[in-house]
């Protein structure tokens, strides 16, 4: 490794500490990034100076953010990747045999992905209760319910931290995925490594036809539609069979399930606003209180439920919920929002024409 510093001669940086380079030297970093627009609007930032990596250590509470990060972010700081998959020997809720990210975070503000960035580490852990481990350094496909870290609990704030894997489905279960940074961005490999479409196709189709629905949905389903069981399965099967996995997106047949659910829910309460179907209630731990996420995107750990997609994009979410006020399909009434009574009529003639019945 080589000491170097941008700043004073003595060699050191602005937190005092010298940096070493070299920890990437033999890797091949081409095809490694996705620079496409979405990647470059909302995970990259240019390269971080000595006085902004000393300010973002300062905000994240005074964890000195390893040699080898920095280093790669004067390389090029933050981005979505083309190899987020990392193998592992112990298995997560993502998968048996690795992990996968989405975006590795930017030392920086200004990305909505960045490490102070909208929706960043700072962001997961003030707003989602993550511990305060360390550092969050990538996000993953989960939106948020799972996060990679720089755990620092061993080493110190100034040591070199291990990478973790933290599952807030799990009660925030730590899993250990390598003993540094460095040692994680060299271990990336493409999801061609671990080619199990097949089997996920197989194991999500087993889900929506015989997983258990979510007590909230079981309420709203017998309060508004008690055949209605059998038509969301099907819709449910349309939706897999088509992305070979059980999520929900901005696609036709995602916009219907949010139409239905909210549709359903809306027997149970009336939503004041988007947040308030979205979310749950702070600190709730049960299934009493309605909301989107615990319908059909989380459960709970001590009383799991099998119809379930194991998390959601909220962005996707919010662009239906606008889209359907806008257009009055969910409209004002009884101190809310509900579905507009005609919209309601269309909602169920199209749901019972996906699933082939009259």
């Amino acid at each position: 490794m080589k000491d170097v510093s941008s700043a004073g001669p003595d060699g050191r940086g602005a937190d005092g500490f010298t940096r070493t380079t070299g920890h990437f030297d033999g890797v091949d970093f081409e095809g490694f990034w996705d620079d496409g627009e979405y990647s470059r609007e909302n995970y990259v930032e240019s390269a971080p100076t000595d006085e902004l990596i000393a300010s973002i250590e300062e905000e994240l509470g005074g964890y000195r953010l390893p040699d080898s990060y920095v280093e790669l972010a004067r390389m090029h700081n933050g981005g979505m990747v083309e190899r987020p998959c990392f193998p592992m020997d112990t298995s997560t809720s993502w998968a048996e045999d690795h992990i996968q990210i989405s975006g590795l975070y930017a030392i920086g503000r200004t990305a909505t992905w960045s490490l102070c960035g909208e929706l960043g580490s700072t962001f997961l852990r003030d707003e989602w209760g993550y511990p305060d481990i360390g550092i969050g350094v990538a996000d993953t496909p989960s939106a948020g319910h799972e996060q990679i870290m720089l755990d620092y609990r061993a080493c110190g704030p100034h040591g070199e931290p291990r990478v973790v894997h933290v599952d807030q489905e799990f009660d925030y279960r730590i899993t250990v995925v390598a003993p540094d940074f460095a040692t994680f961005v060299r271990g990336l490999v493409g999801e061609d490594e671990f080619d199990d479409a097949g089997e996920t196709l197989q194991a999500d189709l087993a889900t929506v036809r015989h997983g258990t629905f979510s007590p909230i949905l079981r309420r709203a389903l017998e309060a508004g539609l008690p055949d209605g069981g059998v038509l969301i399965r099907a819709l449910a099967e349309r939706i897999v069979t088509e992305k070979g996995f059980f999520a929900l997106h901005a696609d036709g047949d995602s916009w219907l399930m949010y139409d239905v659910l909210f549709w359903l829910y809306s027997h149970l309460t009336t939503a004041t606003s988007f947040e308030d179907f979205v979310n749950r209630a702070e600190g709730q731990d049960d299934y009493e209180r309605p909301c989107y996420t615990l319908m059909i995107t989380t459960s709970f750990v001590a009383d799991p439920y099998g119809f379930c997609t194991g998390g959601f994009a909220e962005g996707f979410l919010r662009d239906w919920w606008d889209a359907k006020v806008e257009r009055g399909n969910i409209a004002a009434a009884d101190g809310g929002y509900r579905v507009a009574p005609e919209y309601a009529t269309q909602l169920l003639r199209v749901l019972r024409a996906t699933a082939g019945m009259p």
